[in-house]
């Protein structure tokens, strides 16, 4: 019996099978050939059509389950389009498969052409993403790369701080003050070379010096820390104008069309001071009630931190709350400073902590949330500056050693 290649099938007949009783494979085929025998005339006789290739292998699959057996019959045709559906209404005459009643249905004449259209065009697809990939970049991305990457080998050291910085602030007449050396070098990377860096919070005397000689534009973070930099730095240096990076978010990760916008929106330091100190009175107000007398409250202050402190934590700050910005800082080496509503008023870097903490120093930070352990040194600054909660991935010391509410991450 000869056998067609699937390669050269124009069709395929997909044909679904239920019988009622149990038959195997050689059943359905003698009754395919048997009951379809004589039917359509001799041209397409089913077994005159496979000797001469016309029609393929016919595929069956059986599967028996509770005395009746289903399955499906798959025949691959070369015919035309007619002929073959006209052999696939055939097989629907089939009513009996042995001694059993059968019922032969018909599901779908595939057109083997439009599958292998469709598989074409889907891996070229592939192909042409794959090509867009790897080709080379055109002229303007190769000069821009090899910009970049010269602009970040710019970096230098400035000053008797070594300050990190770009090769511009000797010449320049108006330099930009950042935070830090990834600061320095996001706008290095889009071409800002007059940018000198304060290594921390705490103001280099090699800004304060180049305070007095070039007109100085301070960069900060969008948050309360930017804040905290921009009332430090007005103090100790002659700062002429401020920058602000837009709400909650670092210089460092800003692109090239956020540093343009926010360098052509800069502000006269004289502008902000004010709005700036009543930032900073509200955050150093104690917290004491109109109708109590200072002195009272002072001499109750220890005795009810001792007996109300655990109640007001747990009234003020939601332990889910807590664990969710524990959550969010795993990883980043930061810090939430907390008042008693459980409102960040800022983002610090942890190897910043204590010295804001103590810059602050006022009774309105009520918890502090941080990525790292507590140490000794930060529960001590932390007990000077009045804060009630401390809460990080571990402490290195016990509960007992410190008047804080010591929380860790096992806690939550």
């Amino acid at each position: 019996m000869g056998k067609i290649s699937p390669i050269s099938s124009k069709y395929i007949i997909n044909t679904s099978i239920q019988i009622e009783g149990v038959v195997d494979r050689p059943d359905v085929i003698g009754a395919i050939f048997g009951q379809t025998e004589g039917l359509l005339g001799s041209e397409l006789e089913l077994r005159e059509l496979q000797r001469s290739g016309r029609i393929g292998r016919i595929e069956v699959k059986l599967d028996t389950k509770s005395g009746k057996t289903e399955g499906s019959i798959i025949i691959p045709s070369s015919l035309d389009k007619a002929e073959t559906v006209i052999i696939g209404a055939a097989l629907e005459t089939i009513q009996r498969i042995g001694p059993c009643n059968a019922r032969v249905r018909i599901e779908k004449v595939e057109d083997i052409r439009v599958s292998k259209r469709n598989f074409v065009i889907e891996r070229a697809k592939e192909l042409l993403k794959q090509l867009t990939e790897d080709v080379l970049p055109d002229s303007q991305e190769i000069t821009d790369e090899v910009a970049s990457s010269v602009r970040m080998m710019e970096i230098t050291e400035y000053g008797k701080d070594r300050l990190p910085a770009g090769p511009n602030i000797d010449d320049a007449e108006e330099v930009i003050v950042v935070e830090g050396r990834a600061d320095v070098l996001n706008l290095l990377k889009h071409g800002i070379k007059n940018v000198v860096g304060m290594n921390g919070t705490s103001v280099p005397g090699t800004i304060v010096e180049l305070s007095k000689k070039k007109t100085l534009t301070l960069f900060v973070d969008g948050d309360r820390g930017g804040d905290l930099i921009i009332k430090e730095v007005a103090d100790v240096a002659e700062i002429d104008y401020v920058i602000k990076a837009p709400d909650g978010k670092e210089v460092e990760e800003l692109a090239k069309k956020e540093i343009h916008k926010a360098l052509r929106s800069k502000v006269a330091i004289e502008q902000i001071k004010m709005d700036l100190h009543k930032v900073i009175d509200s955050l150093r107000k104690p917290l004491i009630r109109r109708d109590q007398p200072i002195r009272e409250f002072k001499e109750q202050r220890e005795v009810k931190e001792i007996q109300q402190f655990k109640p007001q934590f747990k009234a003020n700050i939601a332990k889910d709350n807590l664990k969710k910005m524990l959550d969010d800082l795993v990883g980043t080496r930061g810090a939430y400073i907390l008042d008693t509503n459980s409102n960040i008023l800022g983002k610090v870097p942890t190897t910043e902590l204590a010295a804001t903490i103590k810059d602050l120093n006022t009774t309105n930070i009520y918890a502090v949330v941080f990525d790292g352990s507590i140490t000794r040194d930060i529960a001590s600054v932390a007990e000077k500056s009045n804060v009630k909660v401390l809460v990080a991935m571990d402490s290195r010391i016990k509960p007992s050693e410190t008047q804080l509410d010591i929380i860790t991450s096992s806690d939550l």
